[in-house]
């Protein structure tokens, strides 16, 4: 091999390394919605912010982030932990619930009663279109959650169209794609369900940008084109669905 063509091979795997998507994200991700006891949500947010959040990371849990809906009026806590897999899950909470911290801050915690009254939990797995999933404190900022259910047997087109128009669609217009994740294989509605998160700078600039997104000719088109070939809308008859958070002052992404 001349050195001529090691330095155009190199060159070409250079390039590729720019532009090249990122590695997939093959981690496990946990959605864990907590609803708070009557007049209880403040002391839940000082438990995570005191102790349960350093807990976590010591036993080997990613906190990926913390969120209240704006309109909470069932004092709901949603956040999202990230594993290697379902058995390091296990046995990281297994050594959670075990550790004498815990035991001790979740006693001090509740000498006035439970913090908390019910728990969801639901499992997930990144799209091979989100973005990478890290930590930024740029503050500030309006989360909305979407979740969609697709129209029978088009969730595969669902994503289609995201990777390959949505995504682009909502950064041109001022929207920040934070992550996008499918159910688990295991999980009900898996076959139907995409969730994910953006980020605006408020619920008007959310709106504004939502309303430049819809009249974009860019995704009439993307929109016409897939529910051509789908016969029909790629999701269910109501199966939008959007909440607005806003982060929590020890979340990983604020």
């Amino acid at each position: 091999m001349t050195r001529l063509t090691v330095a155009l091979l190199l060159g070409v795997l250079s390039v590729m390394n720019i532009s090249g998507a990122a590695e997939p994200d093959t981690r496990l991700f946990e959605m864990r919605v907590y609803y708070a006891a009557e007049g209880k949500l403040d002391a839940l947010h000082a438990r995570f912010r005191d102790h349960t959040t350093k807990l976590f990371e010591k036993h080997g849990m990613t906190n990926v982030g913390y969120w209240t809906p704006i309109e909470n009026p069932e004092r709901k806590l949603i956040y999202f932990l990230a594993y290697p897999d379902r058995e390091a899950r296990e046995k990281s909470w297994n050594a959670f619930g075990a550790d004498p911290g815990w035991k001790s801050a979740r006693a001090a915690s509740e000498v006035s009663g439970r913090l908390v009254s019910k728990v969801e939990v639901s499992y997930f797995q990144a799209t091979d279109y989100s973005p990478a999933i890290k930590a930024d404190s740029s503050g500030n900022r309006v989360f909305e959650m979407r979740t969609y259910t697709a129209s029978a047997g088009n969730l595969d087109a669902l994503h289609a169209r995201f990777r390959d128009h949505t995504v682009k669609l909502f950064a041109k217009h001022g929207i920040t794609n934070v992550a996008y994740w499918s159910l688990t294989q295991d999980q009900k509605g898996a076959d139907k369900t995409l969730l994910y998160i953006l980020a605006h700078r408020s619920q008007e600039s959310a709106k504004a940008s939502f309303d430049a997104f819809r009249n974009d000719p860019a995704w009439t088109s993307a929109r016409t084109e897939s529910e051509k070939k789908a016969g029909g809308s790629l999701t269910e008859k109501d199966g939008v669905k959007s909440v607005f958070m806003t982060a929590t002052d020890y979340s990983t992404i604020r």
